[in-house]
């Protein structure tokens, strides 16, 4: 493993995209390719409040979640160097997507609709998806969040390979970037 000092940015690395995406699986395993600390800031959002994600959006609703997931970001950006799993209204945030573009490093994981349904149907722990056709749903947050998303500094297109292959990419892509002058998103493609 690479110590943080070899590691191919000094700044935070910041897993964007939709639910499903694999930010936290591939997150994982980044961070330990990297030798860097792993955070999923939904799980930082529900320490912070002191209940699930769900619990939340039931009782507050979605404005009081994202007010919450913004400070708490904020926070984790003032850390250390880490891979951060955002959630995935996060970078929608203008206020968060700008500290993110200032402090840290993002990576776009970014995934077909069949793949995403394929991921998220077996769980129920989705407010945005408890509600109504699962597919249509998911369409409409591609349809606004993937122009917001493709700002992020890396793009990476995730399939159907493992987590574990999606990562190395991931890292590739990194180095790559760290190695290239400022001139727009990277782009890393699944093999398929």
């Amino acid at each position: 493993m690479n110590s943080p000092a070899a590691s191919p940015t000094s700044r935070t690395i910041v897993l964007v995209g939709l639910m499903g995406a694999g930010k936290t699986s591939v997150g994982r395993r980044l961070a330990r390719l990297l030798d860097l600390p792993f955070v999923d800031a939904d799980k930082e959002v529900e320490k912070a409040a002191g209940c699930s994600i769900a619990d939340i959006f039931a009782t507050h609703g979605e404005a009081a979640f994202r007010d919450g997931e913004r400070r708490v970001i904020a926070r984790l950006l003032n850390d250390p160097p880490q891979i951060l799993a955002a959630g995935g209204g996060a970078f929608m945030d203008p206020k968060t997507r700008a500290r993110i573009k200032a402090d840290a490093l993002s990576v776009w994981l970014r995934a077909d609709i069949d793949l995403l349904l394929e991921r998220v149907g077996r769980r129920r722990d989705r407010p945005l998806l408890n509600n109504g056709d699962r597919r249509a749903t998911l369409e409409a947050l591609i349809e606004e969040r993937h122009p917001v998303y493709a700002e992020a500094d890396i793009v990476i297109d995730c399939g159907r390979e493992s987590a574990a292959a999606t990562a190395e990419r991931v890292r590739a892509a990194i180095h790559e970037h760290a190695a290239e002058p400022a001139s727009g998103a990277a782009t890393g493609s699944a093999a398929r």
